[in-house]
């Protein structure tokens, strides 16, 4: 299962916004994104595969027209070449940006075989580690994102970067990413000027479209000073004991989908027959609610013992007025609940599961979970609770974000991972690279936990 990834680390260097004229400018955060300020840097990888790439021709075409198209990538998402910094007269933190900014990126080679390390199979989650670049932070800075890029010899490369969670959500990450790839594609096409991105990847810094009259960010900030007992922003350690992990990635089909919904529809309709309720049983609902009974019966313990689930809801379109696509920041807003073991391992798990995600998300379609003042400050018993061992079900990614959409030039990813869901214990979603309506799930568990999964995610789906 354990593959050699030894890594060598070629180069160290910043990248700065491609001709920049801007002296200085700061950028306050919002409600969303002070919620985050203190959790752990989201990480993902993205995996090409270029078959017989040498490393001269890495270093002399591929490598020079990524680092040109990411300063010119830069220039548009100029406060990402910031920090985020917290001097001692703010009450808050706020990203700031000088001429003299830029973008941590690695360059390093490794001696991993590329296929092995980015296929679905079960894998050492520590395999990845190396491949991502680490966010630097202290007490009153913190950089924004962190890259790095990785030759694997006459097979391929991948893209590490990690994210602070108070800057970028995921829509916005991977809008970043897609951004990039974009005006790198266009650098092969010799066109007589430079590069430029499409409308709908223009991105917006508009942080009046966040709205917030009676101070919610500060609440959020004096949260976490007291939950923390220091004003910092060094990030918190795992959210997850993750010792000894494994990783895989499931799929499922739509087929496997609808068998799912099905199986639900046939409870619902038994328990239900005087009541013609409307339930929202999407992918994202279904896909939940099978992978997280699944979960709670492959850690096979007490079944009164407490679960923690839910996920994080992107608000872009749910506020009114609706904030745009191309919002860079944050703008979710995470929505967690107990239940007992037994919830999940009963015969009726899945319609259970499928029935309070249903009905979360039908209150956020009618405005009613919009973030409030004590959001933070219901949020921080679970976290301590997950810090000492409640099993936490929730979810990173999306099928909305189309990862594998990202073409620098040489082909979609092989293989996109989030490496952090070992920090976190969420399952990773994405919509599938090849196959349509397909969902890929990615866990990071302990090795027998794995097995048992990998069994009961096959098994309840055979007919």
């Amino acid at each position: 299962m354990a593959t050699s990834n030894t890594i060598k680390i070629q180069e160290v260097s910043q990248v700065t916004p491609f001709s920049d004229s801007t002296t200085e400018f700061s950028l306050p955060l919002t409600k969303f994104d002070t919620l985050w300020i203190k959790f752990p840097p989201v990480e993902r990888l993205y995996f090409y595969q270029i078959t017989d790439l040498t490393p001269h021709f890495f270093h002399s075409f591929i490598l020079p027209d990524l680092k040109h198209s990411l300063s010119l990538a830069l220039l548009q998402y100029l406060p990402l070449a910031g920090n985020l910094i917290w001097p001692p007269d703010a009450p808050k933190p706020f990203i700031y940006y000088s001429p003299d900014d830029g973008v941590s990126v690695t360059v390093a080679e490794s001696t991993a075989d590329l296929n092995s390390i980015s296929d679905n199979g079960i894998h050492e989650a520590s395999e990845l580690h190396p491949l991502i670049p680490q966010l630097v932070t202290s007490d009153d800075k913190a950089a924004m994102i962190a890259l790095q890029i990785t030759l694997f010899p006459n097979q391929g490369f991948c893209i590490g970067i990690t994210t602070h969670h108070a800057i970028l959500d995921g829509r916005s990450s991977t809008m970043f990413i897609k951004s990039w790839a974009y005006l790198c594609k266009q650098l092969g096409e010799d066109l007589e000027e430079e590069p430029s991105l499409s409308p709908q990847l223009i991105p917006s810094f508009d942080r009046s479209v966040i709205t917030d009259p009676t101070g919610i960010d500060m609440e959020y900030v004096n949260n976490w000073v007291a939950y923390t007992n220091t004003r910092s922003l060094k990030l918190l350690p795992n959210i997850v004991p993750n010792t000894d992990w494994v990783r895989a990635t499931f799929e499922l089909t739509r087929d496997d989908i609808q068998k799912i919904r099905n199986q639900v529809l046939l409870i619902f309709n038994k328990e239900r027959e005087e009541k013609q309720e409307q339930f929202h049983l999407s992918t994202f609902v279904l896909t939940l609610a099978y992978a997280f009974v699944c979960l709670v019966k492959a850690r096979r313990q007490d079944d009164d013992r407490e679960i923690l689930y839910g996920f994080t809801a992107d608000y872009r379109t749910r506020l009114d007025p609706p904030v745009p696509l191309n919002y860079v920041g944050n703008c979710v807003m995470p929505h967690y609940f107990y239940a007992t073991a037994r919830d999940f391992t009963d015969e009726n798990g899945v319609a259970f599961a499928a029935e309070k995600l249903s009905d979360v998300i039908k209150a956020l379609e009618r405005g009613e979970l919009e973030g409030r003042k004590d959001t933070l400050s219901r949020l921080m018993p679970f976290l301590k609770a997950l810090s000492e061992g409640v099993q936490g079900l929730s979810v990173a990614g999306s099928t909305q974000f189309d990862v594998y959409g990202s073409d620098f030039r040489w082909g979609r990813p092989r293989k996109v991972e989030i490496v952090s869901i070992d920090r976190s214990g969420a399952l990773a979603l994405a919509k599938s690279r090849d196959k349509t309506g397909v969902v890929e799930i990615g866990l990071a568990l302990k090795k027998q936990e794995m097995e048992v999964f990998a069994s009961l995610f096959v098994d309840g789906l055979k007919d």
